[in-house]
């Protein structure tokens, strides 16, 4: 119908092909969804690359961190310490370090998102179950990148550990 009607105005015979182009909803929506799933796949790109550096950050912090307290590891193992609760300290160190950056990720979306908010006159939204899901992220992230670290400090022998300087 719409086509007939811009034939009709434009004048055009029978056998003359459209010299217009009719564009509907469903058209601009499957170009938006395109596009967005353009940029979410440039998002996850993007975020895999800086949870690897940060789990990076985080390994070389916990390597250091044993580095530098491998005569009070050698000092716990020797005065009986089991090598579950050296490898747990040293994970909860990592999870710990992790979820402070988290947590201060998260803080900063808020203001971030408060600020944006104000300035285009929006209500703001707190979407905590994406929040939660970062969270969790950060905690994974401390565990599997705090193990090779916390695996060195069990690996430690006691005796070489306590002549360490």
């Amino acid at each position: 119908m719409a086509i007939g009607a811009m034939r009709i105005v434009r004048g055009l015979l029978p056998e003359d092909r459209n010299d217009f182009e009719i564009t509907t909803n469903d058209s601009l929506v499957k170009t938006f969804d395109q596009a967005l799933d353009t940029v979410a796949i440039g998002a996850f790109v993007i975020s895999a690359i800086a949870l690897l550096a940060a789990g990076v950050g985080v390994m070389n912090i916990m390597l250091v961190s044993v580095t530098e307290r491998t005569r009070e590891i050698g000092i716990r193992k020797s005065l009986g310490a089991r090598k579950r609760a050296i490898l747990y300290q040293f994970l909860l160190e990592a999870v710990a370090l992790s979820l402070f950056g988290g947590v201060a990720g998260v803080l900063l979306g808020i203001g971030g998102g408060n600020l944006a908010g104000q300035l285009l006159s929006a209500s703001v939204v707190f979407p905590v179950g994406w929040a939660t899901a970062g969270l969790v992220v950060c905690c994974g992230i401390g565990i599997t990148f705090g193990l090779y670290p916390a695996w060195k400090a069990v690996s430690l022998d006691p005796i070489e550990a306590l002549r360490y300087e």
